[in-house]
């Protein structure tokens, strides 16, 4: 199969200023990103910018990268004008690659777009890992997802999910517990391009606008996301100058 990796990246960020040219090791971070997503098996990789100085630098490394519009409310939206610029069909699939992911998994990446490849009944995919940490479970920050028998998405929430109806937590880490994990988000997406191109225009739906999470629109709207479910910790993202320092290190 054949699919296209799109890396959105725009410079307006609040806790990190001009983040994707944020060096990591001798190079800017999207760059970084890109080279990572490379070693897929992706036919090709594109950055999506609102910035021709991004668009500079990635054409220094050899990166392709389209200009986009700087006033797209959300990455979806970006991505569905690089879907344009490109020229992909509708029946692509392209996967989403976070540009402040410097050390995303290429094996992910691949097993995020075959998935969908494979799951004629969806319109996205994405991934997931097992929680092993309580405190992780009842963070906020850390999304959740609950599965049907076929690793189809039921709900992504930012509240502890599935939850133990006594205390919320507690049966997953009783000694002796042979219930699974419970289930945390990784921030991958696969698309359907014809799929990708009506999002923008979706309604929000109130529980997306309630627990600020983009793919609560699809199963709104009764989109199917299927689910990978990888079993090693993908490696972090970079949303602070202490995210940044600890990508440094860890890719030096």
């Amino acid at each position: 199969m054949r699919f296209t990796v799109l890396i959105p990246a725009r410079l307006a960020s609040t806790r990190l200023p001009n983040k994707p040219l944020a060096d990591i090791c001798g190079a800017p971070m999207v760059v970084r990103v890109a080279q990572r997503a490379m070693q897929s098996a992706a036919s090709r990789t594109v950055v999506a910018t609102d910035s021709a100085e991004v668009l500079e630098k990635c054409g220094g490394y050899g990166i392709s990268c389209v200009l986009t519009r700087a006033d797209h409310p959300s990455g979806s939206d970006r991505l569905a004008e690089a879907c344009k610029l490109l020229g992909l069909a509708d029946d692509d699939i392209v996967v989403n690659v976070q540009g402040d992911e410097p050390l995303i998994d290429p094996a992910l990446i691949d097993a995020v777009a075959y998935l969908l490849n494979q799951r004629p009944d969806c319109a996205m995919s994405t991934a997931a890992h097992s929680i092993d940490q309580l405190a992780d479970f009842l963070n906020p920050n850390v999304v959740k997802v609950v599965l049907d028998a076929r690793q189809t998405a039921l709900y992504f929430s930012r509240a502890p999910i599935p939850a133990a109806r006594d205390f919320a937590g507690k049966a997953w880490w009783d000694a002796g517990s042979m219930l699974p994990k419970p289930l945390r988000h990784v921030g991958i997406y696969g698309y359907r391009v014809g799929f990708l191109r009506q999002f923008p225009g979706l309604t929000q739906a109130p529980m997306e606008q309630l627990e600020s999470l983009e793919q609560l629109r699809a199963l709104w709207h009764g989109y199917r996301i299927a689910v990978h479910i990888t079993d090693s910790t993908p490696g972090p993202g970079v949303d602070t100058h202490e995210d940044l320092e600890r990508a440094r290190q860890l890719f030096s």
